[in-house]
């Protein structure tokens, strides 16, 4: 069961789309969503190898800190008014009885903040990397392997989705990556009313699609396998069926090979970073 959510952000003004997906779970399960904002420490702005005099480095210090006051006041602002828009209530502390949501403001790197409050966290919710503009792609990666937890990447959208999690898809390929998303996705699974298995018939070392549908039987949760021959790349063919079938979110393993490798080689899990158009929940 979902519980508890983060949301890392950084004043990139992708935030209000990121909540808007995170809180449409957080009705669903009664969840507490925590957005850290993560603050720039102000020796960290300033120029790094070049000397300053003492008088001048006090005072771009002092500018550092009032600057990051401002963000922090509009930000935390904007969190307020946005969350109950979403129908999530403000709160220091979750009872688990109804979706709210908190803010958390810590100054360091954003991936020490993100190792320290995702690790105990049922679901990390983050933005679509941005290609064209260089933003995310670091926020996504210190997700998905510093924390060891579920990560939901979510694309730009007009309209914030009212339900997620009703009909999911798993990409399946057997893999250890794939194992754990659904191990560790379980509680959302469960509660799904329709489950389709995509499969491209590549379990070569590993449980195949049959195995799952069983595994998931003795949970009493139903499914439907789609089994294809990927005429493209997979990571397109995953993104099409599963929009096909209906799905509203998609869970997958994440980077089988290495990130550095997907990333100039253009894997499958590189491909749906890129491309997907749908809410995704990735696990590495």
């Amino acid at each position: 069961m979902v519980k508890k959510i983060i949301i890392p952000v950084r004043g990139d003004g992708k935030g209000e789309n990121v909540l808007a997906h995170a809180a449409a779970l957080a009705r669903r399960f009664d969840a507490h969503v925590v957005v850290t904002h993560c603050r720039p420490r102000p020796e960290d702005l300033l120029p790094f190898g070049v000397p300053i005099p003492a008088v001048l480095k006090k005072q771009m210090m002092k500018q550092a800190v009032e600057l990051a006051d401002q963000e922090e006041g509009v930000l935390r602002t904007e969190f307020i008014q946005l969350a109950e828009t979403l129908g999530l209530k403000v709160v220091q502390q979750s009872n688990g009885d109804s979706p709210s949501a908190s803010w958390i403001e810590e100054a360091g790197r954003q991936v020490d903040v993100i190792k320290r409050h995702g690790r105990l966290a049922d679901l990390i919710v983050v933005a679509q990397p941005d290609i064209d503009r260089n933003l995310g792609a670091n926020t996504l990666k210190s997700a998905l392997f510093h924390t060891g937890r579920p990560v939901m990447m979510c694309p730009p959208a007009e309209t914030p989705p009212e339900v997620l999690g009703d009909k999911i898809a798993i990409a399946w390929n057997g893999s250890t990556e794939a194992t754990r998303a659904v191990a560790l996705t379980m509680g959302i699974i469960e509660t799904a009313s329709e489950v389709t298995i995509l499969s491209a018939g590549s379990e070569v070392h590993g449980a195949g699609s049959a195995d799952l549908v069983s595994y998931l039987a003795d949970r009493n949760i139903t499914t439907k396998v789609d089994r294809f021959t990927a005429e493209k790349k997979i990571g397109v063919e995953l993104l099409a069926r599963a929009k096909s079938c209906g799905a509203d979110l998609m869970i997958m393993g994440a980077y089988g090979d290495s990130h550095e490798r997907e990333t100039v080689f253009g894997g499958n899990t590189q491909t749906i970073v890129d491309t997907a158009k749908m809410p995704v929940i990735l696990v590495h």
